[in-house]
């Protein structure tokens, strides 16, 4: 499991890292202003409802489906299975394509009604929408192809496609002066990503010999099995993107600017969600499915543990650099081009409120898989439904004294209340919680935070004096200096308060 988990890991690291070089292109060149609005807008529409339709709902009901299929019935019937949901999904993706490109100024002025006081930045949004929403049909087959893949063990391309998006927006922002603005360049961007993304899983499902076909939907038992599991999902999923819809909406009410401080201050905050979360729920849920089919309880409470753990060892640096030094950060890696250091001081008060449920969106998956993992959706929909209640009403509450920081903050918090939700769910069910190591583990993890806070502090202070004479990049280099000073110190906590043994477990080994 272990290896699986570096492997998605890895990939997603290098596509963050393609990410993040593509957010600083962006930034350089799209700024904070009106063209960088009506793209944001455009581009979270089909990532909205690519969240709810395709990768978590559709994971959380297909992966178990189609594993169980695997192991009880044979590849074909896996295979079958697959064909007949693949033929569903472009139907109704189809259905919904026609619907969104045909009305689509109203789809807009629905998801974005603050957009319609400056027809400017509207009728950009419109225009750019209808590029990038064919996205959400060609990554949703995308997801599907890679679920199959994962359910056989497959993790590799599945994990490495979105590298794609990456390096497509890249080369049409670079290539900016040959469309009608950048917002047009990055649109097709993503639109080309979508095709590319699909046509690599594909080719690595074709040499697999899992490779899908279209088929006539039936509802068998593994197909009434796979949509009992997906309502639940589903309606979890978009309890998580009602929030985010919330934030779309409210920031279009806010000045010019909100939607980018939020969008490059959820960047940082996603680059460990998206490398840690995101593979640690992608390997931890077919791998508690296959315990727990076994009769191993016990091993799969030791699997969610050990992901608990490194969870938190992964992304406690990044909770503590967002609430130490968040404007720092944004300076030193965005305030350059048309991205101002006024823009950066927005983004940085975001990000710091952000970093507050930082680890709570880092540990979710662990806590969810138990449960889709024995084909209980409803459960972890209710904490998200829930949690989302409140996080949305938060977000009313912020606005005004806060502007888009109000926004990161609910959101942060309701982070909270999905996890706690989901413990109290699962003690109330009689699951496990971890094993007899996860507390104590946890404790001295904080206390490895503890000594990075503090380096981090002092670094900054020491690094700030030695550069008062340097003219340019000096944010830059006290970024790098403290960041380098930081990993260390933390690294060499990490050994003192756990020790090889911490390691070596997370690897799934005994202690030597």
């Amino acid at each position: 499991m272990f290896r699986n988990i570096l492997s998605v890991g890895g990939f997603t690291l290098l596509s963050r890292l393609a990410g993040f070089i593509r957010d600083v292109v962006m930034a350089a060149v799209l700024g904070a202003g009106p063209v960088a609005d009506a793209f944001l807008v455009a581009f979270r529409l089909p990532n909205h409802f690519r969240a709810i339709f395709a990768e978590g709902a559709f994971n959380a009901a297909f992966v178990p489906t189609y594993a169980k299929l695997k192991e009880q019935d044979g590849i074909p019937a896996a295979r079958g299975f697959a064909d007949e949901v693949l033929t569903a999904m472009a139907m109704v993706h189809g259905v919904l394509l026609v619907l969104v490109l045909g009305f689509t100024p109203q789809f807009v002025g629905l998801l974005a009604p603050g957009l319609a006081e400056d027809p400017q930045r509207f009728d950009l949004a419109v225009t750019l929408t209808r590029i990038t929403f064919p996205y959400l049909a060609l990554i949703s087959v995308a997801t599907l192809i890679s679920g199959a893949l994962n359910a056989s063990g497959r993790f590799a391309m599945a994990a490495a496609s979105p590298i794609l998006l990456n390096v497509c927006m890249i080369g049409t922002l670079l290539g900016g002066a040959l469309f009608p603005t950048v917002g047009h360049a990055a649109a097709w961007g993503v639109l080309v990503s979508g095709v590319l993304q699909m046509l690599l899983v594909g080719w690595d499902a074709e040499r697999s010999g899992i490779g899908l076909r279209f088929g006539t939907p039936r509802l068998d038992p593994g197909t009434r099995q796979f949509l009992k599991a997906l309502g639940p999902a589903i309606i979890g999923s978009a309890g998580v993107q009602i929030a985010l819809f919330a934030d779309t909406i409210i920031a279009t009410f806010l000045p010019a600017g909100a939607l980018s401080a939020l969008y490059y201050a959820d960047r940082i905050n996603q680059l460990p969600i998206g490398v840690v979360a995101i593979a640690i729920g992608t390997v931890l849920l077919p791998e508690m499915a296959r315990r727990l089919a076994a009769g191993d309880e016990e091993g799969a409470a030791r699997a969610q543990a050990r992901c608990v753990e490194l969870a938190v060892l992964l992304g406690l640096p990044f909770v503590v650099a967002a609430l130490l030094i968040p404007d720092l950060t944004m300076r030193a890696l965005f305030a350059r081009g048309a991205f101002t250091r006024g823009d950066a001081i927005e983004a940085a008060a975001t990000l710091q409120a952000y970093g507050v449920g930082l680890i709570a969106f880092l540990v979710v998956r662990a806590f969810v898989s138990p449960f889709n993992a024995r084909g209980d959706t409803a459960t972890p929909m209710r904490a998200s439904l829930t949690a989302v209640g409140l996080n949305v009403a938060l977000k009313f509450a912020l606005m005004g004294p806060l502007a888009q920081v109000g926004l990161a903050l609910a959101t942060a918090i309701g982070g909270w209340i999905n996890v706690g939700l989901l413990i109290w769910f699962a003690r109330r069910r009689g699951f496990p919680i971890g094993d007899e190591r996860l507390f104590g583990h946890l404790v001295r993890l904080l206390l490895c935070g503890v000594v990075l806070a503090v380096v981090l502090e002092v670094g900054v202070w020491g690094m700030g004096r030695l550069t008062e004479g340097l003219a340019g990049s000096r944010d830059e280099v006290i970024f790098l200096a403290v960041v380098l000073a930081g990993g260390l110190a933390y690294l060499l906590a990490v050994a003192a308060f756990l020790g090889k043994g911490f390691v070596l477990g997370l690897a799934g080994r005994r202690r030597t």
